[in-house]
C-alpha cells in the first residue's frame, strides 16, 4: 500500500508535527497497521522535501508515544495502533470530572485522551479546534451558545465527531450524546409536586453568570403556571436572601452554598422550613447535610455512551434521561 503522508509548506503547523499528524492520521483510518514499516529517513526527505532533522524529530517524538519502534539496519516500523482523541468541555466541574472518568475508563488502553476546557470562550473554541485538525481519530466536544460554534465545528469530518451535553448549534446530521434541558426538566418537576405544596413560593435562582440552558427556566414558569405555584425568578446573586416555607431550585453550587449558610444563621431547617433543589449531581450532595436533593442527568452514563461512539464506530444520536434525586433538602 503506497503511503502519502501530506506536508502543507504553507501551513503555520512545524512541519515535524504535520509529519506526527499524518502518520497518526493513517493509523486512525486504517491505513496503516501494526508491523506496516515507514519510509526510511532519507526516503522520507526526498520524497517530501523535508531535512533530516525534521524526519527525526516526528519519528523520535512517535517512538516516545510508543506507536512507533526502530530495528537497526531495518528502519521504523509501526509497534502500537495508538489512537488519539479530544475531549472538549466547557468547564472543569465536580460533575464534568465524571463525564471525564466514565469516558476514559471505558476506552482500551491504546486510544489516549486528550482534554481542554473552552469556558465558553470562542477564542478559546476556535484555538483548540483548528490546532487539533487532523491530530485526532475522535473529537468530543460539548458545543455552547455562539453562532460562530457550527462554522468551526464544519471543518471536522462528520463520522469523527460527537457533540455532547448540550444540543445548541447541532443539526440532524450531527452525532450526539445529548442532555435534555426543557421537557425532561419539566417532567422531574412534576415529580417533585407533593413536596413543593409544602412550600408558599418556588423561586428559581437563575444568577446571570451561568452558562446553564435558558430554557430551563422556560419550561419552570410553564411548570408553575400549570400547577398553580406562586413563583419568583431571581437573577441578581445580591438579592438571593432565604425566606422561611420558601423551596429553591438553582443551577449554581455557588447559590447552594449561600441557601445553606444563611439557614444556619436563620436556624432553618432544610426540608422543613425551607426547600432546595440543585442541579446536576455530584460525588458530594449526597453527603452535604443531610442529602441534597437534585435534578440531574446521568453523567456517568454520558461519558460511558460517548466512549462507545470512539470505539465501536457507529453513528449514534442519542439522550441521556434526566431524573429527580429526592433527598433531605426537600
Amino acid at each position: 500500500m503506497k503511503k502519502d503522508f501530506k506536508i502543507d509548506v504553507n501551513s503555520e503547523v512545524p512541519k515535524y508535527q504535520q509529519l506526527v499528524n499524518a502518520i497518526n492520521n493513517q493509523l486512525a483510518n486504517n491505513k496503516l497497521s501494526i508491523g506496516d514499516a515507514l519510509p526510511s529517513v532519507n526516503n522520507m526527505c526526498n520524497t517530501y522535501k523535508l531535512s533530516r532533522d525534521t524526519v527525526f524529530k516526528s519519528y523520535s517524538i512517535l517512538k516516545e508515544q510508543g506507536v512507533i519502534e526502530s530495528v537497526p539496519n531495518k528502519g521504523y516500523y509501526i509497534a502500537n495502533k495508538t489512537r488519539k482523541v479530544l475531549l472538549v468541555l466547557d468547564t472543569f466541574k465536580a460533575y464534568k470530572e465524571v463525564v471525564y472518568h466514565s469516558f476514559v475508563n471505558n476506552l482500551p488502553e491504546n486510544i489516549i485522551t486528550d482534554v481542554q476546557f473552552h469556558h465558553y470562550n470562542i477564542d478559546n473554541f476556535k484555538t483548540i479546534l483548528n490546532n487539533s485538525k487532523g491530530k485526532y481519530y475522535k473529537y468530543i466536544v460539548m458545543p455552547f451558545d455562539n453562532n460562530e460554534v457550527p462554522s468551526v465545528l464544519s471543518d471536522i469530518e462528520n463520522d469523527k465527531l460527537l457533540l455532547i451535553d448540550w444540543s445548541i448549534n447541532s443539526n440532524s446530521k450531527n452525532n450526539f450524546v445529548f442532555q435534555d434541558f426543557g421537557e425532561a426538566f419539566f417532567n422531574a418537576l412534576k415529580d417533585a409536586n407533593t413536596l413543593f405544596k409544602k412550600y408558599k413560593k418556588l423561586v428559581f435562582v437563575y444568577p446571570s453568570f451561568t452558562d446553564h440552558p435558558i430554557e430551563t427556566v422556560t419550561y419552570f414558569k410553564k411548570y408553575c403556571e400549570l400547577f398553580n405555584f406562586k413563583y419568583q425568578i431571581i437573577t441578581d446573586p445580591n438579592l438571593f436572601q432565604v425566606e422561611k416555607n420558601v423551596a429553591y431550585i438553582s443551577t449554581s453550587d455557588r447559590i447552594l452554598g449561600h441557601f445553606l449558610e444563611q439557614c444556619r444563621i436563620e436556624d432553618f431547617e432544610p426540608g422543613v422550613d425551607v426547600g432546595f433543589l440543585s442541579y446536576n449531581e455530584t460525588p458530594t450532595k449526597k453527603f452535604i447535610y443531610k442529602g441534597i436533593s437534585v435534578i440531574s442527568t446521568d453523567f456517568k452514563a454520558l461519558g460511558t455512551k460517548a466512549a462507545e461512539f470512539v470505539t465501536q464506530d457507529q453513528p449514534v444520536q442519542h439522550y441521556i434521561p434526566t431524573k429527580l434525586i429526592i433527598r433531605e433538602s426537600l
